[in-house]
């Protein structure tokens, strides 16, 4: 008998550690549990030093190869004071432009498998008659409203923002608040509303979207209900969805450098540290840091605090240059805070080897940016949050995490010079609800329950594993 060739996908993720940590989970996966032979293509242009960290250390299967793309001149194209979501959207243009030839030098994949910012591969797959899928970086929730938006775009006259009721119903589903919409929605005649637009609109045209979450979280809400039941969403020209999460790093280098951040949790007790991460791309202003630190401080807590330098300018502003840089906390801490917290908190310049922290029993809480691979690595290891969104979609993950699934509490600000501070005492409040509170035994409960339906879904036979296996099939 004929021994069956596995067959080749083609994977790629646009720039950003958001986009590659699950796309390449996604690739790992296929290689060790789906017989698959893939060829993770990789953006070069403007990588930050983050991503070429982790895809040096990376623990590849034999059946995965990495492919850089060739650098991208975009010189012409590109500005510096670009919003992140233009300019993310044109390096993705200029980068794809070689995919023809790259298809050309390897054996013409079964499929490719994009992020909803590469969209322009369409129309060059389209040449090679080599079917595209989507795998949505986001929350069920954001593609609903991505899904929505170009009938939203027909149906309101004036901005999103202005609309009387303050939310969006889509169909089917819950409403959105206007305040939670990422900031690219906010202004329609601004350029990065119109690359919104294109991304929304592209979604249709894929072969079938891969979403990272699974059965049991979208029980807890009525997106991905509202997305197969509606007739709205079932009159689309839309792809089919595959739950195929929760797809997190688990494999992740620790550095000698970081290993006393794990001796030092070795030392504490169980579920008694909050663990205070805003992702790899965001920033904090000056005073918002400093109310945060000083929060942090009243609370009495044990914590691991990684901080970055702030930005009064711009919330994104580490997004393509992730891990450049290791500034000394000193300079942007309040005067006296690191020696008034020794020993009870543990300061950490720009990054954390994360998976092993909020894996560590001394965890108990997590103060996030609520980006939805950090969303899913919590759940992962059933550690409640305290949302702390920043930009993009997170808004969106914090209203979901704390509204509908109850497992985390997200601080109230007050406006102050036209910005939202969340001032110490606040601080303050979230962090003993949580690592002490009845609300954060609740929650840390919820998470409980979501950390063992998620590795249920992803084990043989579980509902992600059947789900991506229906597609691999098609494949074989």
């Amino acid at each position: 008998m004929a021994v069956a060739t596995k067959p080749h996908v083609a994977v790629l993720p646009s720039p950003g550690m958001g986009h590659l940590i699950p796309l390449l989970e996604f690739a790992k996966r296929l290689a060790t549990h789906h017989a698959v032979h893939v060829s993770f293509l990789v953006v070069t242009t403007e990588s930050s030093p983050a991503q070429r960290r982790y895809l040096d250390s990376a623990a590849l299967p034999s059946d995965l190869h990495v492919i850089k793309l060739p650098p991208a001149d975009v010189s012409s194209v590109i500005t510096p004071d670009m919003p992140i979501l233009t300019k993310l959207s044109l390096l993705c243009r200029e980068s794809v432009k070689p995919l023809g030839s790259i298809f050309e030098k390897i054996s013409l994949p079964k499929a490719l498998i994009i992020d909803n910012f590469m969209g322009d591969a369409f129309d060059i797959c389209k040449n090679f008659n080599v079917p595209v899928y989507t795998f949505y970086t986001s929350a069920t929730k954001s593609l609903a409203l991505a899904l929505y938006l170009r009938k939203l775009d027909k149906e309101v006259d004036c901005e999103f923002v202005d609309v009387a009721e303050g939310s969006i119903r889509v169909p089917g589903c819950k409403s959105i608040y206007v305040d939670d919409l990422q900031d690219s929605l906010k202004n329609r005649k601004a350029e990065a509303y119109k690359w919104n637009m294109l991304h929304a609109s592209r979604l249709t045209m894929a072969t079938g979207i891969f979403v990272n979450t699974w059965d049991d979280f979208e029980s807890k809400s009525s997106w991905f209900h509202g997305l197969n039941n509606d007739p709205y969403f079932r009159n689309l020209p839309a792809p089919p969805l595959y739950r195929v999460g929760p797809l997190i790093k688990h494999d992740e280098a620790v550095a000698e450098s970081d290993a006393f951040i794990l001796s030092w949790l070795d030392n504490q007790e169980c579920d008694s540290v909050l663990f205070v991460a805003l992702g790899s791309g965001g920033t904090m202003t000056s005073e918002q840091l400093s109310e945060l630190a000083l929060g942090l401080e009243m609370s009495k807590q044990k914590f691991v605090f990684v901080v970055r330098k702030p930005s009064d300018i711009d919330v994104c502003g580490t997004y393509f240059n992730a891990g450049s840089n290791v500034d000394d906390p000193k300079t942007y801490l309040p005067e006296g805070f690191l020696d008034r917290t020794k020993g009870v908190g543990l300061v950490v310049p720009t990054w954390a080897p994360q998976v092993h922290v909020l894996g560590h029993k001394a965890t108990g809480g997590f103060l996030s940016h609520c980006g939805w691979n950090s969303t899913l690595e919590s759940m992962a290891y059933g550690v409640p949050i305290i949302a702390w969104p920043l930009f993009a979609e997170q808004r969106i993950n914090a209203t979901l995490l704390t509204e509908e699934v109850g497992v985390a509490v997200k601080p109230e600000g007050v406006l102050q010079g036209g910005r939202r501070v969340v001032r110490r005492e606040e601080v303050e409040r979230v962090v003993r609800l949580v690592m002490e509170g009845e609300e954060g035994k609740v929650m840390r409960n919820r998470m409980g329950e979501l950390k063992e339906s998620a590795a249920k879904a992803l084990k043989h036979g579980g509902s992600s594993y059947d789900s991506l296996s229906c597609v691999v099939k098609s494949w074989k």
